[in-house]
């Protein structure tokens, strides 16, 4: 199994003494946190795309430039890029740039984003977002492979034997698709026979599950072997001690103050007591014998050998966040390595001629 250390850079209050950093101490937070994930073993770090309040996310391709200056063998990953939103041409020329800069290092979470705010800003409707997101995603997939290209489509101007620059240092490169609730993004990804990666964040793995299942079931129609496919599945929250009672002492009133943020935000909750939380949704809390327990109980229903968990303290104190990260690389994640097969994780030698 394959661990990825994920930021969507919420710029809040920490949501115990609700202190809220500066803009720039907020990335300096982040670049902090990818360097740790390095420190101490993970496989990648990934930062979202949001363009609303609370995040600061807008410019992935950026921080990730950053990121891979100030790291060294980490993978680096969108979670996701939103394809929806952006003009496919001036999106391959941020990626293919940051595929050059970071020795290959790059993935690609694509998806089509969510949230209001973001559909306003960039004018894309709900009618049309999914739409966008696949016509983006298959001129994106084009020129990604081709060195000049002709096209056109409905939502941006038609190509014609274009030569986009620059070129990108792995070709292909793996592009994932993101997934929350809708089938659209499972389709995309099993026409093409790509990897998916299941928010699995919000609810109960019930209905990711489910779409996991049709995804391989795609993926079976349109010609390709489900059992060499590749999911990644997220995480709602992470936080291990060796003594499950004092994991739970710490996370409680995290949790009910996150809870009181989200209904701030007239979020309604799923999962509206801390021992649900524990219980029903993907959080790992507790012991690593408790976690690495809950991993295996959702791999039985997701199939999944990648899986994220959160970059950010979020609450805990440096201390406690490095400490628990520590933990998961000594006592969780080498069991879980050695129970749950890797997926095909390309070497960055596999890349260069």
């Amino acid at each position: 199994m394959k661990f990825i250390a994920i930021t969507l850079i919420v710029h809040a209050p920490d949501p115990l003494t609700q202190h809220k950093v500066s803009t720039y101490d907020r990335f300096q937070q982040v670049i902090a946190n990818a360097q740790l994930a390095e420190e101490l073993g993970f496989d990648a770090f990934g930062v979202g795309e949001r363009h609303e309040r609370p995040f600061i996310s807008s410019a992935p391709p950026v921080v990730l430039s950053h990121l891979a200056a100030r790291t060294a063998n980490i993978r680096l990953f969108t979670a996701v890029t939103t394809l929806s939103l952006l003009d496919p041409v001036r999106a391959y020329e941020d990626y293919a740039t940051l595929d050059n800069l970071s020795d290959g290092r790059l993935e690609l979470i694509i998806g089509k984003g969510n949230g209001a705010a973001q559909r306003e800003l960039f004018s894309v409707t709900t009618d049309d977002q999914w739409d966008r997101n696949i016509e983006s995603y298959e001129l994106f997939r084009r020129l990604w492979r081709e060195d000049k290209i002709t096209w056109s489509g409905r939502f941006r101007p038609p190509l014609e034997n274009a030569e986009v620059w620059p070129e990108p240092l792995q070709r292909p490169i793996r592009v994932w698709h993101g997934s929350a609730t809708s089938r659209e993004s499972v389709d995309v990804a099993a026409r093409y026979g790509e990897p998916l990666f299941s928010a699995n964040v919000t609810n109960p793995v019930e209905p990711y599950a489910e779409l996991v299942r049709y995804y391989r079931e795609r993926l079976a129609h349109h010609g390709h072997d489900p059992a060499t496919a590749i999911v990644g599945a997220g995480t709602a929250g992470y936080y291990s001690t060796p003594r499950s009672q004092d994991a739970y002492r710490v996370y409680r009133p995290i949790f009910e103050a996150n809870l009181g943020f989200q209904k701030s935000l007239g979020m309604q909750p799923v999962f509206t007591t801390f021992e649900d939380y524990v219980e029903r949704s993907s959080a790992l809390i507790g012991s690593p014998e408790q976690v690495i327990d809950k991993v295996h109980r959702y791999h039985e229903q997701l199939g999944h050998s990648v899986m994220h968990v959160h970059a950010d303290a979020s609450g805990l104190t440096d201390a406690q966040h490095r400490e628990s990260l520590e933990l998961f690389q000594s006592a969780i994640a080498p069991e879980l390595r050695r129970a749950i097969p890797d997926p095909a994780w390309p070497e960055r030698s596999e890349y260069q001629a």
